[in-house]
């Protein structure tokens, strides 16, 4: 398992974009993890949003096709994701995790897109 610390939420107006970070720690070889951004919003289960596999293929939901970027750096053990266009369907608390999920989730962050 690996111990995870998400950052970069906020409040966006409609169009807007946000990077959120995702810190790793623990042990294991984090550069042959595949990891994954998720989301829930209210009322709705937790989704993936798009992943990332060791090699650096990555794969998206399609609908965040074209406005989120996901990306890594396996030194400093951090997995980005970097969102543009951004709707107010988007909100919800993102978190992430393996890919599949198999760590403990941890707290999220939260993005609001909101006029």
């Amino acid at each position: 398992q690996v111990q995870l610390v998400e950052s970069g939420g906020g409040l966006v107006h409609p169009g807007g974009s946000l990077r959120l970070s995702c810190q790793a720690s623990g042990s294991g070889i984090f550069s042959s993890r595949a990891m994954g951004w998720y989301r829930q919003a209210p009322g709705k289960q937790r989704e993936l949003v798009a992943a990332i596999l060791g090699g650096h293929s990555t794969i998206y939901v399609d609908s965040m096709k074209g406005r989120f970027t996901i990306s890594r750096d396996n030194y400093k053990k951090i997995v980005f994701l970097q969102m543009s266009s951004l709707e107010p369907e988007d909100t919800a608390v993102y978190y992430c995790n393996d890919y599949p999920p198999t760590s403990t989730w941890g707290q999220g962050t939260q993005v609001t897109v909101s006029s």
